[in-house]
């Protein structure tokens, strides 16, 4: 199956580059219906498109649980942003209540050239 997602120019040229290959996400009905092995065409904001096989599902309660437990340059982090990162971080695209209502996803991706 392959799914479709918007994704911001800065983290479409991270995962294009290899350099993020954890995509985050709520847990939303949309993001549950990913599995392991499906196809997600990533499009930026100039309508350039991006495919990526799904490789592992992390799923958690909240950011706080995720930015524990996975490596934060996976996610898009620089080195130099690590020790600055906070879940808080999230804050900008998804609602507190969003959050607790769903939890959310770290999508583990392989790029397809």
């Amino acid at each position: 199956m392959t799914h479709n997602m918007k994704l911001n120019g800065a983290p479409f040229a991270k995962i294009r580059s290899g350099s993020k290959t954890i995509e985050l996400r709520l847990y939303d009905e949309k993001r549950q219906k990913i599995r392991e092995g499906d196809s997600i065409c990533f499009r930026s904001p100039d309508g350039e498109t991006l495919f990526a096989t799904v490789k592992a599902l992390h799923i958690f309660r909240n950011f706080e649980e995720l930015y524990a437990a996975l490596p934060l340059e996976k996610c898009g982090y620089a080195q130099d942003e690590i020790p600055t990162a906070s879940p808080a971080d999230m804050l900008a695209y998804y609602s507190a209540e969003q959050i607790g209502k769903y939890g959310v996803v770290g999508i583990e991706l392989a790029v397809r050239s």
